[in-house]
């Protein structure tokens, strides 16, 4: 079983693998395609496209909602790819981590020449 941190580690390196293997410019879901076949060659439980639910007044609402990937139901990955991550990208995951009850998301801009400036930490009462 590994910790969060552990996880975070062999993810950050599946993602520069499969980053430099297809380099920036793609469509999010090919990067997700690509870094869910490397996580599971790692032997790791992944699960992609999750939908999300939400509480309100002590009822549960299915809001539309999907998270990229779960890995090890611990650690939450949301990918893009786009020109420059903004502040609503952070507080999206922040969120989902939230309503998911995680500690611990990668949020991973693919669309970028240097990836290791591109994946942001973002942790949740870790």
């Amino acid at each position: 079983m590994y910790t969060e941190n552990q996880l975070s580690y062999l993810i950050r390196g599946a993602a520069f693998k499969v980053h430099s293997t297809l380099g920036p410019g793609l469509l999010e879901s090919v990067y997700e395609t690509a870094l869910e076949f490397e996580l599971k060659a790692l032997n790791l439980e992944v699960k992609s496209q999750i939908g999300i639910s939400m509480h309100y007044q002590n009822i549960l609402f299915d809001v539309g909602y999907r998270l990229d990937l779960l890995i090890e139901n611990k650690v939450i990955v949301e990918i893009k790819s786009v020109d420059l991550l903004i502040d609503i990208h952070h507080k999206q995951l922040l969120t989902y981590m939230k309503l998911m009850d995680k500690k611990l998301g990668l949020l991973i801009n693919f669309n970028s020449t240097s990836l290791s400036k591109s994946i942001v930490r973002i942790v949740n009462n870790l």
